[in-house]
Protein backbone atom coordinates (compact mmCIF):
# COMPACT_ATOMS: atom_id res chain seq x y z
CA UNK A 1 0.00 0.00 0.00
CA UNK A 2 1.18 3.71 -1.03
CA UNK A 3 0.98 6.32 1.67
CA UNK A 4 0.67 9.98 0.57
CA UNK A 5 4.09 11.67 1.53
CA UNK A 6 2.66 13.89 4.22
CA UNK A 7 0.57 10.82 6.16
CA UNK A 8 4.12 9.11 5.79
CA UNK A 9 5.76 12.00 7.49
CA UNK A 10 3.19 12.35 10.04
CA UNK A 11 3.66 9.12 10.98
CA UNK A 12 7.11 9.29 11.49
CA UNK A 13 6.90 12.00 13.60
CA UNK A 14 5.74 11.04 16.73
CA UNK A 15 8.26 7.89 16.44
CA UNK A 16 10.66 10.38 15.31
CA UNK A 17 10.48 12.62 19.18
CA UNK A 18 10.33 9.33 21.21
CA UNK A 19 13.40 7.92 19.90
CA UNK A 20 15.69 11.10 18.91
CA UNK A 21 16.33 9.55 15.50
CA UNK A 22 16.07 12.45 13.27
CA UNK A 23 18.35 15.61 13.81
CA UNK A 24 17.23 18.91 14.77
CA UNK A 25 16.67 20.07 11.03
CA UNK A 26 14.94 16.56 9.95
CA UNK A 27 12.61 17.10 13.02
CA UNK A 28 11.65 20.62 11.78
CA UNK A 29 10.90 19.22 8.31
CA UNK A 30 8.61 16.77 9.81
CA UNK A 31 7.10 19.43 11.83
CA UNK A 32 6.06 21.47 8.92
CA UNK A 33 5.03 19.18 6.36
CA UNK A 34 2.36 17.46 9.09
CA UNK A 35 1.01 20.24 10.27
CA UNK A 36 -2.19 21.17 7.82
CA UNK A 37 -3.12 24.03 9.98
CA UNK A 38 0.00 26.37 9.76
CA UNK A 39 0.16 29.70 8.28
CA UNK A 40 3.05 32.08 7.88
CA UNK A 41 4.35 34.93 6.00
CA UNK A 42 7.74 36.20 4.62
CA UNK A 43 7.47 40.00 3.52
CA UNK A 44 10.21 40.98 1.53
CA UNK A 45 10.12 45.04 2.09
CA UNK A 46 11.83 46.87 -0.90
CA UNK A 47 12.21 49.82 1.14
CA UNK A 48 12.19 53.56 -0.83
CA UNK A 49 9.41 52.38 -2.92
CA UNK A 50 10.80 50.30 -6.05
CA UNK A 51 9.24 51.49 -9.76
CA UNK A 52 6.93 49.25 -11.25
CA UNK A 53 8.65 49.69 -14.41
CA UNK A 54 11.68 48.69 -14.10
CA UNK A 55 10.43 45.85 -11.93
CA UNK A 56 7.07 43.93 -13.19
CA UNK A 57 5.16 46.00 -14.81
CA UNK A 58 7.11 47.27 -17.72
CA UNK A 59 5.98 49.82 -20.13
CA UNK A 60 6.70 48.34 -23.31
CA UNK A 61 5.91 50.61 -26.12
CA UNK A 62 5.89 54.00 -24.79
CA UNK A 63 8.17 56.82 -23.84
CA UNK A 64 7.43 56.69 -20.12
CA UNK A 65 9.27 52.63 -19.99
CA UNK A 66 12.50 54.48 -21.10
CA UNK A 67 15.85 52.10 -21.56
CA UNK A 68 14.17 48.87 -19.81
CA UNK A 69 13.53 46.08 -21.71
CA UNK A 70 10.94 43.29 -21.25
CA UNK A 71 11.42 39.45 -21.28
CA UNK A 72 9.12 36.43 -21.14
CA UNK A 73 8.35 34.65 -18.22
CA UNK A 74 7.64 30.85 -18.18
CA UNK A 75 3.90 32.13 -18.27
CA UNK A 76 2.57 32.70 -21.71
CA UNK A 77 1.60 36.35 -21.79
CA UNK A 78 3.21 37.49 -18.65
CA UNK A 79 6.44 39.65 -19.24
CA UNK A 80 8.60 41.45 -16.57
CA UNK A 81 11.52 43.69 -16.71
CA UNK A 82 14.69 42.28 -17.92
CA UNK A 83 16.30 42.46 -14.65
CA UNK A 84 14.25 39.73 -12.99
CA UNK A 85 15.42 36.63 -15.26
CA UNK A 86 15.05 34.57 -12.30
CA UNK A 87 11.99 35.64 -11.16
CA UNK A 88 10.10 35.55 -15.08
CA UNK A 89 11.54 31.33 -14.32
CA UNK A 90 9.51 31.02 -11.20
CA UNK A 91 6.45 33.09 -12.74
CA UNK A 92 4.00 29.95 -12.70
CA UNK A 93 4.21 30.06 -8.76
CA UNK A 94 3.48 34.23 -8.63
CA UNK A 95 0.90 36.71 -9.32
CA UNK A 96 1.29 40.17 -9.95
CA UNK A 97 -1.14 43.06 -8.49
CA UNK A 98 -0.34 45.33 -11.09
CA UNK A 99 -3.01 47.88 -9.62
CA UNK A 100 -2.06 48.65 -6.12
CA UNK A 101 -3.49 52.12 -5.26
CA UNK A 102 -2.98 54.89 -2.32
CA UNK A 103 -2.79 58.24 -1.85
CA UNK A 104 -0.02 58.25 0.48
CA UNK A 105 3.04 59.79 -1.28
CA UNK A 106 5.47 60.14 2.13
CA UNK A 107 7.57 57.31 2.64
CA UNK A 108 7.29 57.44 6.42
CA UNK A 109 3.15 57.18 6.47
CA UNK A 110 3.44 54.85 3.84
CA UNK A 111 5.65 52.51 4.93
CA UNK A 112 3.39 52.49 8.06
CA UNK A 113 0.26 52.05 6.18
CA UNK A 114 1.66 49.39 4.23
CA UNK A 115 2.68 47.59 7.00
CA UNK A 116 -0.64 48.18 9.16
CA UNK A 117 -3.55 48.88 6.85
CA UNK A 118 -3.82 52.45 8.45
CA UNK A 119 -2.18 56.09 8.52
CA UNK A 120 -0.65 56.65 11.19
CA UNK A 121 -2.49 58.81 14.13
CA UNK A 122 -1.00 60.85 17.38
CA UNK A 123 -3.86 58.37 19.78
CA UNK A 124 -3.88 54.91 18.21
CA UNK A 125 -0.87 52.38 18.60
CA UNK A 126 -1.56 50.55 15.05
CA UNK A 127 0.17 46.97 14.89
CA UNK A 128 2.22 46.02 11.96
CA UNK A 129 0.92 42.59 10.27
CA UNK A 130 3.46 40.99 11.52
CA UNK A 131 2.48 41.87 15.44
CA UNK A 132 -1.38 40.67 14.26
CA UNK A 133 0.23 37.45 13.01
CA UNK A 134 2.45 37.18 16.18
CA UNK A 135 -0.84 37.05 18.15
CA UNK A 136 -3.42 34.86 16.07
CA UNK A 137 -1.49 32.43 15.34
CA UNK A 138 1.71 32.00 17.52
CA UNK A 139 3.77 28.73 17.68
CA UNK A 140 3.07 26.42 20.14
CA UNK A 141 5.29 26.76 23.11
CA UNK A 142 7.89 29.36 20.73
CA UNK A 143 11.23 29.58 22.17
CA UNK A 144 11.88 31.29 19.26
CA UNK A 145 10.07 35.03 18.56
CA UNK A 146 6.72 34.66 16.17
CA UNK A 147 7.96 38.41 14.87
CA UNK A 148 11.62 38.46 13.33
CA UNK A 149 12.91 41.57 10.70
CA UNK A 150 15.62 41.13 9.54
CA UNK A 151 18.60 43.98 8.22
CA UNK A 152 17.73 47.93 8.18
CA UNK A 153 14.15 49.21 7.80
CA UNK A 154 15.09 52.10 7.63
CA UNK A 155 12.29 54.27 8.33
CA UNK A 156 10.03 51.41 9.58
CA UNK A 157 9.77 51.36 13.30
CA UNK A 158 6.07 49.87 13.74
CA UNK A 159 5.78 47.10 15.64
CA UNK A 160 2.96 45.77 18.55
CA UNK A 161 1.48 48.45 18.38
CA UNK A 162 -1.94 48.38 20.77
CA UNK A 163 -1.32 44.29 20.88
CA UNK A 164 1.51 45.55 23.14
CA UNK A 165 5.42 45.14 23.68
CA UNK A 166 5.32 41.16 23.50
CA UNK A 167 4.54 41.31 19.67
CA UNK A 168 7.28 44.01 18.69
CA UNK A 169 9.28 42.44 16.19
CA UNK A 170 12.71 40.74 17.18
CA UNK A 171 15.30 43.22 15.13
CA UNK A 172 18.29 41.52 13.82
CA UNK A 173 20.34 43.41 11.66
CA UNK A 174 22.90 41.03 10.21
CA UNK A 175 21.51 37.85 8.64
CA UNK A 176 24.85 36.90 8.25
CA UNK A 177 25.81 36.43 11.98
CA UNK A 178 24.03 34.76 14.54
CA UNK A 179 22.23 37.31 16.97
CA UNK A 180 24.35 39.31 19.09
CA UNK A 181 24.32 38.90 22.93
CA UNK A 182 22.58 35.40 22.95
CA UNK A 183 24.39 33.63 24.68
CA UNK A 184 24.56 33.36 28.08
CA UNK A 185 27.97 34.37 29.39
CA UNK A 186 28.01 33.08 32.87
CA UNK A 187 26.74 29.84 31.95
CA UNK A 188 23.04 28.80 31.98
CA UNK A 189 22.79 27.34 35.71
CA UNK A 190 24.21 30.52 36.58
CA UNK A 191 22.01 32.86 34.41
CA UNK A 192 19.12 30.91 35.83
CA UNK A 193 19.88 31.57 39.50
CA UNK A 194 19.72 35.73 38.27
CA UNK A 195 16.80 35.53 36.44
CA UNK A 196 15.59 34.37 39.87
CA UNK A 197 17.18 36.85 41.17
CA UNK A 198 15.59 39.64 39.46
CA UNK A 199 12.55 38.35 39.88
CA UNK A 200 13.03 38.34 43.45
CA UNK A 201 14.41 41.74 43.92
CA UNK A 202 11.38 43.14 41.56
CA UNK A 203 8.75 41.43 43.64
CA UNK A 204 10.26 43.84 46.74
CA UNK A 205 10.38 46.78 44.55
CA UNK A 206 7.04 49.33 44.46
CA UNK A 207 6.45 49.05 40.91
CA UNK A 208 3.07 48.67 39.27
CA UNK A 209 1.94 45.45 38.61
CA UNK A 210 1.27 45.87 34.51
CA UNK A 211 4.98 47.14 34.07
CA UNK A 212 6.13 44.62 36.52
CA UNK A 213 4.61 42.21 34.08
CA UNK A 214 5.98 43.41 30.91
CA UNK A 215 9.27 43.31 32.24
CA UNK A 216 9.12 39.95 33.31
CA UNK A 217 7.00 38.60 29.99
CA UNK A 218 10.09 40.67 27.78
CA UNK A 219 12.87 38.89 29.97
CA UNK A 220 11.20 35.80 29.94
CA UNK A 221 10.63 35.51 26.05
CA UNK A 222 14.52 36.59 25.84
CA UNK A 223 15.28 33.88 28.13
CA UNK A 224 13.17 31.01 26.71
CA UNK A 225 14.80 32.29 23.29
CA UNK A 226 18.23 32.24 24.11
CA UNK A 227 18.13 28.94 25.83
CA UNK A 228 16.82 26.87 23.24
CA UNK A 229 18.18 24.87 20.81
CA UNK A 230 16.17 26.49 17.71
CA UNK A 231 18.81 28.92 17.82
CA UNK A 232 20.67 27.49 15.27
CA UNK A 233 17.94 28.38 12.73
CA UNK A 234 19.95 31.82 13.11
CA UNK A 235 23.12 30.10 12.28
CA UNK A 236 23.53 30.30 8.44
CA UNK A 237 26.49 28.24 8.36
CA UNK A 238 24.67 24.90 8.97
CA UNK A 239 23.43 25.20 5.54
CA UNK A 240 24.87 23.30 2.80
CA UNK A 241 27.13 25.17 0.43
CA UNK A 242 24.73 24.11 -2.79
CA UNK A 243 21.93 25.90 -1.30
CA UNK A 244 23.82 29.17 -0.12
CA UNK A 245 24.76 29.25 -3.79
CA UNK A 246 21.01 28.81 -4.89
CA UNK A 247 20.23 32.12 -3.29
CA UNK A 248 23.96 34.08 -4.11
CA UNK A 249 25.83 36.23 -1.96
CA UNK A 250 24.05 39.36 -1.06
CA UNK A 251 22.86 40.33 2.21
CA UNK A 252 19.31 40.38 0.65
CA UNK A 253 20.33 36.15 -0.25
CA UNK A 254 21.26 35.80 3.63
CA UNK A 255 18.10 37.55 4.29
CA UNK A 256 16.20 35.50 2.66
CA UNK A 257 17.99 31.90 3.28
CA UNK A 258 17.60 32.89 7.15
CA UNK A 259 13.74 33.75 6.35
CA UNK A 260 13.12 30.42 5.26
CA UNK A 261 15.04 28.61 8.09
CA UNK A 262 12.91 30.63 10.67
CA UNK A 263 9.77 29.54 9.06
CA UNK A 264 11.28 26.23 9.22
CA UNK A 265 11.82 26.62 12.40
CA UNK A 266 8.55 27.54 13.40
CA UNK A 267 8.94 31.16 12.99
CA UNK A 268 5.25 32.95 11.85
CA UNK A 269 6.08 36.30 9.98
CA UNK A 270 9.49 37.36 8.75
CA UNK A 271 10.24 40.71 7.29
CA UNK A 272 13.30 40.73 4.85
CA UNK A 273 14.34 44.58 4.58
CA UNK A 274 16.21 45.68 1.07
CA UNK A 275 16.97 49.42 1.44
CA UNK A 276 17.78 51.61 -1.32
CA UNK A 277 14.43 51.69 -4.13
CA UNK A 278 14.27 55.73 -3.50
CA UNK A 279 15.39 56.34 -6.79
CA UNK A 280 14.91 60.47 -7.43
CA UNK A 281 18.44 59.99 -9.85
CA UNK A 282 19.51 57.77 -12.07
CA UNK A 283 16.78 55.04 -11.21
CA UNK A 284 17.63 52.96 -14.41
CA UNK A 285 21.26 52.21 -13.00
CA UNK A 286 19.93 51.93 -9.61
CA UNK A 287 17.00 49.64 -9.95
CA UNK A 288 19.68 47.95 -12.18
CA UNK A 289 22.05 46.90 -9.34
CA UNK A 290 19.25 46.86 -6.49
CA UNK A 291 17.74 44.25 -8.99
CA UNK A 292 20.45 42.45 -9.24
CA UNK A 293 20.55 41.76 -5.19
CA UNK A 294 17.03 40.29 -5.27
CA UNK A 295 15.91 38.56 -7.93
CA UNK A 296 17.93 35.63 -7.71
CA UNK A 297 17.09 35.27 -3.72
CA UNK A 298 13.78 35.88 -4.08
CA UNK A 299 13.27 33.29 -6.84
CA UNK A 300 15.36 31.00 -4.93
CA UNK A 301 13.32 31.61 -1.55
CA UNK A 302 9.76 30.43 -3.82
CA UNK A 303 11.72 27.50 -5.25
CA UNK A 304 12.91 26.44 -1.18
CA UNK A 305 10.11 26.72 0.25
CA UNK A 306 8.22 24.60 -2.59
CA UNK A 307 10.84 21.95 -2.47
CA UNK A 308 10.27 21.48 1.48
CA UNK A 309 6.74 21.11 1.52
CA UNK A 310 5.82 24.79 3.11
CA UNK A 311 5.38 27.33 -0.20
CA UNK A 312 1.21 25.74 -0.12
CA UNK A 313 1.71 27.38 4.08
CA UNK A 314 3.39 30.43 3.79
CA UNK A 315 2.79 33.58 1.75
CA UNK A 316 5.62 35.77 0.19
CA UNK A 317 4.91 39.41 0.09
CA UNK A 318 7.37 41.54 -2.06
CA UNK A 319 6.11 45.19 -2.35
CA UNK A 320 7.28 48.85 -1.28
CA UNK A 321 5.82 51.35 0.15
CA UNK A 322 4.40 53.29 -3.64
CA UNK A 323 5.56 52.98 -6.80
CA UNK A 324 7.30 55.85 -8.75
CA UNK A 325 6.63 58.36 -11.94
CA UNK A 326 6.15 57.58 -14.95
CA UNK A 327 7.46 60.21 -16.10
CA UNK A 328 11.61 60.61 -15.96
CA UNK A 329 12.67 63.63 -14.40
CA UNK A 330 15.62 65.86 -15.32
CA UNK A 331 18.00 63.57 -13.27
CA UNK A 332 17.00 60.18 -14.89
CA UNK A 333 14.88 59.48 -12.31
CA UNK A 334 12.11 58.71 -11.10
CA UNK A 335 9.76 60.09 -8.34
CA UNK A 336 7.22 59.32 -5.23
CA UNK A 337 3.74 58.03 -7.27
CA UNK A 338 1.48 56.33 -5.39
CA UNK A 339 -1.39 56.24 -7.58
CA UNK A 340 -0.57 52.87 -9.39
CA UNK A 341 2.33 50.65 -8.25
CA UNK A 342 2.83 46.55 -7.93
CA UNK A 343 3.11 43.87 -5.75
CA UNK A 344 4.15 40.12 -6.08
CA UNK A 345 3.24 37.24 -3.90
CA UNK A 346 3.76 33.57 -3.92
CA UNK A 347 2.34 30.45 -1.88
CA UNK A 348 -0.12 30.60 0.77
CA UNK A 349 -2.87 29.81 -1.30
CA UNK A 350 -1.93 32.08 -4.21
CA UNK A 351 -2.86 30.92 -7.32
CA UNK A 352 0.93 31.81 -9.07
CA UNK A 353 1.02 32.40 -13.43
CA UNK A 354 -1.50 35.17 -13.07
CA UNK A 355 -1.79 39.07 -12.90
CA UNK A 356 -4.71 40.81 -11.23
CA UNK A 357 -5.12 44.80 -12.32
CA UNK A 358 -4.00 46.81 -15.00
CA UNK A 359 -2.17 49.79 -15.50
CA UNK A 360 -2.82 52.55 -18.03
CA UNK A 361 -0.87 52.41 -21.00
CA UNK A 362 2.02 55.55 -19.99
CA UNK A 363 1.39 53.78 -16.35
CA UNK A 364 0.21 57.03 -15.17
CA UNK A 365 -3.13 55.15 -13.68
CA UNK A 366 -4.97 52.08 -12.72
CA UNK A 367 -6.60 51.10 -16.33
CA UNK A 368 -8.58 47.88 -14.91
CA UNK A 369 -9.30 46.39 -11.36
CA UNK A 370 -7.95 49.08 -8.47
CA UNK A 371 -6.45 47.06 -5.37
CA UNK A 372 -6.42 49.26 -2.79
CA UNK A 373 -4.16 48.97 0.83
CA UNK A 374 -7.16 47.56 2.64
CA UNK A 375 -8.30 45.42 -0.04
CA UNK A 376 -4.77 43.95 0.35
CA UNK A 377 -4.85 43.61 4.45
CA UNK A 378 -8.15 41.82 3.17
CA UNK A 379 -6.46 39.52 1.47
CA UNK A 380 -3.57 38.75 3.35
CA UNK A 381 -6.01 37.81 6.02
CA UNK A 382 -7.67 35.28 3.78
CA UNK A 383 -4.07 33.65 2.84
CA UNK A 384 -2.78 33.35 6.40
CA UNK A 385 -6.32 32.78 7.94
CA UNK A 386 -6.46 35.21 11.00
CA UNK A 387 -9.79 36.99 11.58
CA UNK A 388 -9.94 40.69 10.04
CA UNK A 389 -12.50 41.36 12.56
CA UNK A 390 -11.12 40.97 15.28
CA UNK A 391 -10.70 43.94 17.39
CA UNK A 392 -8.46 45.29 19.74
CA UNK A 393 -8.90 48.09 22.27
CA UNK A 394 -6.85 51.56 21.86
CA UNK A 395 -5.87 53.35 25.19
CA UNK A 396 -8.66 55.41 24.74
CA UNK A 397 -11.17 52.76 24.54
CA UNK A 398 -11.39 52.59 20.94
CA UNK A 399 -12.12 49.09 18.94
CA UNK A 400 -9.58 48.91 16.18
CA UNK A 401 -10.20 46.14 13.86
CA UNK A 402 -7.36 44.19 11.81
CA UNK A 403 -8.65 45.60 8.55
CA UNK A 404 -11.33 48.23 8.92
CA UNK A 405 -12.25 47.85 5.43
CA UNK A 406 -11.71 46.27 1.69
CA UNK A 407 -12.49 43.15 0.63
CA UNK A 408 -10.66 39.61 -0.63
CA UNK A 409 -9.11 40.00 -3.69
CA UNK A 410 -10.59 36.73 -5.00
CA UNK A 411 -9.23 36.13 -8.09
CA UNK A 412 -5.99 35.75 -6.68
CA UNK A 413 -6.88 32.27 -5.04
Amino acid sequence: MKYPRRDFLRSLSTLAAASGMFTWRERLAVAAAGNRERRACILLWMAGGPSPYETFSPLEGHKNGGETKAISTSVPGIRIAEHFPHMAAQMHEVALIRSLTSKEGNHNRASFLLHTGYLPTPTVKYPALGAVVAAQRPQAKAALPNFVRIGSGGRLSVGGGLLGSEFDPFVHRNPENPPNNTQPSTGQVRYQRRLELLKELQEDQEIANDTKQIHQTVYGQASRMILSPEMKAFDLAEEKEPVRNAYGDSDFASGCLLARRLIEAGVTFVEVNCRGWDTHQDNFSKTRELAGEVDRPTAALIEDLKQRGLLDSTLVVWMGEFGRTPKINARGGRDHYPKVFTAALAGGGIRGGQTVGRMSQDGTAVAERPVTVPDLFQTYCHSLRLDAESESMSSLGRPIKVVEEGSVVEELF
